[in-house]
């Protein structure tokens, strides 16, 4: 029951930050939203910082934290421009693909033994994409640049949550957590400086808000899948769907289509059997190396 209610949290936490994403974007573009995304994270981490010095930067494979933290910039501003030009529950939908990414990265980057229930399941999944986005049909959600962008944002998070797997074999969580805020932060001052405006006081207040949001978000998800079951917890994760379309129909008169309804569906059900798959891997593994043992 804690874990749930950690995973509750996140999913309130998601919605609410993507709700200020989207109602800050006719005047805080995407790269600029991003660098105040940023700044907050490292600000909240900045006393584990002086506290540790040089141990919370110590690694011996900087070339591949700088490659994550690379991408995992560039998939949050391609994440935030979708939010700000897609209704708010299609973009939430098109996001959970990260889950379907992780399958062809996991085979060819971390040379995982991948099975046919797994491939098949994430084949399906990019089936459910295609039924929202219906490419071709003319619809309100068809194949444009906001949903490209939160395609490639989602392969982007796939590729950071994969460069993960591999440094956490011999790095801290806090670790990783100090260069992802980091560089993260130096990463998105370019984009920031382009696109620069000096925020008026409320939306200054929204905009460190947003930035709190998104660090907290990641704290009360991963606290949730430390204290439950990762089956279990998992499907929670979806509820900020049912936040997102109701968040959108109440603030921005936004209704998702049947499409997008089924679309999302069939992504959820892939993206679970894939989860449960994963975890019953694990656990099989842990329970033989206990034998061993």
């Amino acid at each position: 029951m804690r874990g749930a209610l950690w995973m509750l949290a996140s999913a309130l936490g998601f919605t609410a930050m993507t709700t200020l994403i989207k109602f800050l974007g006719d005047d805080y573009p995407a790269a600029l939203q991003t660098f105040y995304r940023q700044f907050a994270g490292f600000i909240i981490l900045l006393p584990v910082i002086i506290r540790m010095r040089g141990a919370a930067f110590a690694t011996t494979r900087p070339g591949i934290l700088i490659f994550r933290s690379a991408a995992g910039t560039v998939g949050m501003i391609l994440s935030f421009y979708a939010f700000q030009k897609m209704p708010l529950a299609d973009a939430n939908a098109l996001s959970f693909t990260r889950t379907l990414w992780l399958v062809p990265l996991a085979a060819f980057v971390v040379r995982e033994t991948v099975g046919p229930l797994r491939v098949g399941a994430a084949v399906v999944g990019f089936v459910g994409v295609l039924i929202m986005l219906r490419p071709g049909a003319g619809g309100a959600f068809a194949v444009d640049l906001p949903a490209l962008a939160m395609l490639a944002s989602s392969f982007l998070f796939a590729l950071t949550i994969t460069g993960m797997k591999v440094m956490t074999r011999d790095h801290s969580p806090t670790v990783l957590l100090v260069w992802a805020a980091t560089l993260g932060l130096v990463l998105a001052i370019p984009g920031a400086i382009f696109t620069w405006r000096w925020p008026e006081p409320v939306d200054l207040a929204l905009l460190a808000a947003m930035g709190v949001l998104g660090t907290v978000t990641q704290g009360c998800y991963i606290k949730g899948m430390a204290i439950g079951d990762a089956a279990a917890m998992a499907p929670i994760d979806y509820v900020r769907l049912v936040f997102t379309v109701i968040v959108g129909f109440l603030l921005f008169s936004e209704i998702p289509s049947i499409w997008t309804i089924a679309g999302a569906g069939v992504v959820v059900a892939s993206t679970l059997f894939i989860t449960w798959r994963e975890h019953r891997a694990t656990r099989a593994a842990a329970a033989a190396r206990l034998t061993d043992a």
